[in-house]
């Protein structure tokens, strides 16, 4: 059962998705207690793997819990095994792709995120991602 917190609405509109990865964050008491209440916000987040292969998310906004003192913006580690992290790294030089939060959501009482590696669009691929929609639709809308 999965229960969706945070979504990162220009995800799937501004890059082109090459695969998807699901894996757990490190968080405070507050940061949970906060997430629990939406309020959080994924825009302008990224990842990004150290020299260490460890995976990093940065620039996400989880809103102050009450009185408690921290950091709205702090750094978070991402848990994925490091194997994975390293294939994810080949991918990525290779493709030259960017990795990316796409969605923060509960799982079996666990949060979770879903990370993409993508590629950013150009804006005449944008253009043609948005024809190439408007005229699966009408053919639905003839076909139905």
């Amino acid at each position: 059962m999965t229960k969706l917190i945070i979504k990162n609405k220009f995800a799937k509109s501004d890059y082109d998705i090459h695969s998807t990865y699901e894996c757990g964050i490190s968080l405070f008491g507050w940061e949970v207690k906060s997430l629990r209440s939406n309020n959080g916000n994924l825009n302008n987040s990224f990842c990004s793997i150290t020299n260490k292969n460890e995976l990093w998310l940065n620039n996400l906004y989880i809103a102050q819990y009450m009185l408690v003192k921290g950091d709205s913006y702090r750094s978070r580690k991402l848990l994925m095994h490091k194997r994975e992290i390293i294939k994810m790294r080949t991918i990525m030089d290779k493709l030259s792709l960017q990795i990316l939060p796409v969605s923060i959501y509960w799982k079996n009482n666990h949060i979770k995120v879903e990370i993409a590696l993508a590629k950013r669009l150009k804006k005449y691929d944008k253009r043609e991602k948005i024809k190439e929609l408007e005229v699966k639709k009408r053919i639905k809308n003839i076909i139905y």
